[in-house]
């Protein structure tokens, strides 16, 4: 289907091409399209806890993520034999009893505790490349801080050293505990 436009009584020279899906998206009611989108689900933290007790819910996300050290990475994986970056994040923090969403951009936009290079600690989730790959910090000593993720095909979860060219490429940190 084609649909031609006027405006101020001239023809546009484009022509407008939709497809029966598109037609009946467009011919769809307003109020369906008013109707609000869940985008990641609510982060269940540890609230109103002293700074020690959360410190001991990020070391015991942390145990349960080195446990999984020289596990496969797979796409798409959420553990416990298999993991890709953000399912090792919310698979250790889910066994450490706080719930986070399953991909990188809604862990990101569900934790409201938002951290600087300079503030990170061990527990917090740090994320490169505009949020498409997360780790999780296991150190910071001065100036050198150490992750643990699962990289990439082919590789396992490990623990790295952040050099600077994921300094260049760091993008946030949340502090979900």
């Amino acid at each position: 289907m084609s649909r031609r436009a006027r405006i101020s009584g001239g023809l546009v020279a484009a022509t407008v091409v939709t497809t029966p899906l598109i037609a009946a998206v467009q011919a769809a009611p307003a109020e369906a399209a008013a109707k609000p989108v869940p985008v990641a689900k609510v982060v269940k933290q540890a609230k109103h806890k002293s700074w020690a007790e959360r410190q001991k819910l990020a070391k015991r996300a942390l145990a349960y993520a080195q446990k999984k050290k020289g596990k496969p990475y797979r796409y798409g994986a959420a553990g416990p034999n298999a993991f890709d970056c953000s399912g090792l994040v919310q698979w250790s923090y889910k066994k450490a009893g706080v719930t986070l969403p399953r991909v990188t951009t809604a862990q990101y936009k569900a934790v409201k505790n938002k951290v600087s290079w300079n503030k990170l600690a061990p527990g917090d989730l740090v994320f490169f490349n505009g949020k498409g790959h997360v780790g999780m910090v296991t150190k910071h000593v001065g100036k050198k801080v150490y992750m643990i993720h699962a990289p990439n095909s082919g590789s396992q979860v490990k623990v790295v050293k952040l050099n600077d060219y994921r300094k260049k490429t760091f993008a946030g940190a949340v502090r979900p505990y």
